[in-house]
């Protein structure tokens, strides 16, 4: 979970894990990136748009530019409900988006949606 708000990155890591999955969090695109760049294999990205150091689309971004990093599923986590701002991350490379505040069930359904539940979960 990238965000700034320690608060959101604990309610967003705290449902992937009750989903199943284990969570890095990072403060900023600058972080998340600095982690990709170490090695760590992730699967997914949840990120929030406004950060400071590195907005969230300024990550997606530069993860698509990034041919070992296409592999990601990017899903934007935020505020920002505007029609244009949607279609600018989904542009971007973003693969969905989830508007705050949500419930634990639309990230599921989200997850869901991208094929990324895990399998016991699915059943």
């Amino acid at each position: 979970m990238i965000d700034d708000s320690r608060t959101m990155r604990r309610i967003v890591s705290s449902v992937l894990t009750d989903l199943g999955y284990e969570t890095v969090e990072a403060g900023d695109g600058q972080q998340a990136l600095d982690a990709l760049e170490v090695g760590d294999e992730f699967q997914l990205a949840c990120i929030d748009w406004n950060m400071p150091v590195m907005d969230g689309l300024t990550f997606v971004t530069k993860v698509r530019e990034n041919r070992a990093w296409r592999g990601i599923t990017l899903m934007m986590v935020t505020t920002e409900s505007e029609h244009g701002q949607i279609v600018r991350a989904l542009a971007a490379g973003a693969h969905e988006y989830l508007i705050k505040p949500f419930t634990p069930d639309a990230l599921r359904d989200k997850l869901e949606l991208l094929g990324l539940l895990p399998v016991e979960e699915i059943a």
